[in-house]
């Protein structure tokens, strides 16, 4: 594997321990104005705070300057500025070492794998009409069981789908859902915890019959949920749960949930041991929820911690999303209409840009993605407790704005484009083929975009996935937050750096021999570029386009 591939978080952490101090003194740098100068900064008051009047020690600016290893970025130059003290890296190595066969997510460390999950979401067991409040968890979901595999942890999605078919909606939105009946022993499974209800703590069955007063229908006994969570001092529920009536469908929806931990932990290529995980859980519960679920929900949650208790119940989480406000709706909309609604708003803002499409097969599957991935912009490019508005008479939609899903997918065909004019051009003699990375001369990349695009983007990618992917445990509570946001957050900043920088920068050159190095190694980073295009969108399950 040669040198290994440069991380920001290692190299922080090499430059950290240079100053001998454990705490974070240095920062990334990443605007424009401050790469001219600067790469990694330690600011002028944090060495206050942990040097006497500010002053660094030689021989820790001497460490700075010393630092090497696999993972860290070749330094060059550490100078005591008004600012602090900067460092800058040794562009040409580090353009080097990033390009070459390494690139990509470097595969888990053995050992720092997390153990699989489960992912559960409701809004997929309520009304067959979908709304879009229902798609925003359900997005949601399918996103991070996307990064989450791309961590190498096992995922299981529930609730399995009715096997007759799954909404429209689901389907024209690229979402991978599993279906299925629920396997034969969903019944087995439901009679035990019927059995568990008679048994378990503050819970009563009920039995019908002759002489009982009448049950609500489907009614097969209750719990006391407020008596439970004071018993086991459980934090972070709603002070409002008190008595639950248990139905049949209830049981459903836990047993459900019970076979998905025991086939995560089947289908699991690695057999985790129980003390692994901590308080010996095997299997981590997240569900996946709109706020107007989640009452509901932290019922579930503790009616299964009542009639299964083990560890796998005990560390549930609950992920919740905000609110999605529809605004100017002339009546309560679907998910399928709010689609079809996007369909045609990017349709109209396709023809504005490129003049009346061809009614073909391949531009209605170019329409379909473009819409795919403005709605999945739309309702994940937001920090998942926000409220989104959908302001559904002002698209939102549009093939020029920066922020949108259709920008994105817009700069990722620019770059299939400009691969398609190469390879056509070396196919007709006009440039001999692009040489392996060894022979690439990376010093005629002097251009501040191509640094730019280098240093913020494919150096922290896979850093970026592996933060959107973590799971982090409460510290109080039963609710967690999680990074869903960042890898559109990610794409859509990469697409306006990459679009600034193609703008202004000719790529494919006159064919002379003496420009030819430097249109290489501008080929190399931006086929580099084109695969953290791929990689991000294929956590959104979005296929990437080679045209529009």
């Amino acid at each position: 594997a040669g040198e290994g591939r440069p991380g920001v978080a290692a190299t922080l952490r090499a430059l950290n321990g240079a100053l001998g101090r454990p705490g974070a003194l240095w920062v990334k740098e990443s605007g424009a104005r401050n790469l001219r100068h600067r790469d990694f900064l330690a600011p002028r008051a944090a060495l206050s705070a942990v040097f006497p009047g500010g002053q660094v020690p030689l021989e820790a600016v001497s460490a700075v300057l010393s630092l090497r290893g696999p993972a860290v970025l070749p330094l060059r130059g550490c100078q005591d500025t008004p600012a602090g003290l900067a460092v800058q890296v040794r562009r040409p190595e580090a353009f080097q070492r990033l390009l070459g066969p390494l690139l990509g997510p470097d595969p888990p460390a053995a050992g720092a794998r997390e153990g699989p999950v489960v992912l559960h979401c409701p809004a997929l067991r309520g009304p067959a009409a979908l709304r879009p409040r229902h798609l925003r968890p359900v997005l949601l979901a399918d996103h991070l069981a996307q990064l989450l595999r791309a961590q190498g942890v096992g995922v299981r999605l529930v609730p399995a789908l009715a096997q007759d078919g799954s909404p429209d909606v689901l389907r024209q939105l690229c979402i991978d859902w599993p279906s299925g009946s629920g396997g034969s022993s969903l019944p087995e499974a439901v009679s035990a915890l019927k059995a568990a209800l008679g048994r378990a703590p503050c819970a009563t069955a009920f039995e019908q019959g002759p002489g009982t007063a009448a049950l609500p229908e489907g009614v097969i006994g209750k719990v006391h949920l407020k008596s439970f969570v004071e018993q086991q001092r459980l934090v972070g529920y709603d002070p409002n749960l008190d008595v639950l009536l248990v139905t049949e469908e209830m049981l459903i929806s836990l047993a459900e949930l019970q076979q998905a931990v025991k086939q995560c932990l089947v289908s699991d290529p690695v057999a985790w041991p129980t003390s692994h995980f901590p308080d010996g859980s095997c299997c981590s519960i997240v569900h996946v929820v709109n706020c107007e679920e989640e009452f509901q929900q932290q019922r579930l949650d503790l009616l299964w911690r009542i009639l299964d208790p083990g560890a796998h119940t005990a560390l549930q989480k609950h992920l919740v999303c905000g609110p999605v406000k529809v605004t100017n709706p002339s009546s309560p909309i679907g998910a399928d209409q709010y689609f079809q609604l996007r369909k045609h708003q990017m349709y109209e803002a396709s023809v504005m840009k490129y003049g009346e499409l061809a009614q073909d097969e391949a531009w209605r599957e170019v329409i379909d993605t473009l819409t795919a991935a403005a709605i999945r912009f739309e309702m994940l490019s937001t920090a998942h407790r926000s409220q989104i508005t959908l302001d559904l008479e002002k698209s939102s939609i549009s093939t020029k704005g920066t922020k949108s899903g259709a920008f994105v997918m817009y700069n990722c065909a620019r770059l299939a484009t400009l691969f398609n004019s190469f390879q056509r051009a070396v196919e007709q003699g006009t440039y001999p083929p692009l040489p392996p990375v060894s022979e690439l001369n990376f010093t005629s990349l002097r251009e501040e975009g191509e640094w730019l695009l280098l240093f913020n983007y494919l150096l922290p990618f896979p850093e970026v996935l592996q933060q959107a992917a973590q799971l982090p445990t409460p510290s109080k509570g039963i609710r967690i937050t999680a990074n869903t946001e960042a890898v559109c957050k990610f794409l859509i900043q990469l697409s306006m750096d990459f679009s600034s920088y193609y703008n202004r920068v000719h790529v494919l050159g006159e064919p002379f021999p003496h420009l030819f190095d430097q249109m290489f190694a501008r080929l190399q980073l931006l086929g580099a570029v084109r695969d953290v295009f791929h990689s991000a969108l294929a956590t959104l399950h979005l296929p990437p386009l080679s045209q529009i």
